[in-house]
């Protein structure tokens, strides 16, 4: 498959989401996962070793992950309210950015995205935070491979 993509956590609060999204960039595709402004103290939930295959990357603040970006690459925010999952085309380059478990993305970080989908639901639209990524993931794998 052409291009690559990320995906990262923005004031992430528990470790274990970590883990598990770290399992699912790995198995699907992710070239690398980070963290912007987190509050767990260490990743311990990692139960496969992920980080022998993909990074992990940490960003005290927005600013610094902002500037650090992959050029190129399109900044996309999962959050709710934005275009539907399964309406949307995953661009070639990606950046993928969730919000914490308690308080999703701050709107300052929203208007920064390009893009921000959200993931459709039959009840509420609120998923676990590692959950939505890799449904997001999962659907980047399967339109774009």
């Amino acid at each position: 498959m052409r291009g690559f993509f990320e995906i990262g956590i923005y004031h992430i609060k528990r470790e274990v989401n970590l883990g598990t999204l770290w399992r699912s960039a790995y198995q699907l595709g992710a070239s690398g996962i980070f963290t912007i402004n987190m509050r767990y103290k260490r990743q311990a939930s990692d139960t496969t070793a992920a980080f022998s295959r993909i990074p992990l990357r940490h960003f005290p603040d927005f600013e610094a992950f902002n500037d650090n970006r992959p050029y190129g690459a399109m900044l996309i925010g999962i959050e709710m309210g934005g275009t539907k999952l399964n309406d949307f085309i995953h661009p070639e380059r990606a950046i993928y950015l969730l919000g914490a478990e308690d308080h999703g993305l701050p709107q300052a970080i929203l208007d920064k995205c390009q893009q921000v989908v959200s993931i459709e639901a039959l009840r509420m639209e609120s998923y676990n935070v590692a959950v939505a990524g890799s449904i997001v993931m999962w659907h980047r794998l399967v339109q774009r491979g």
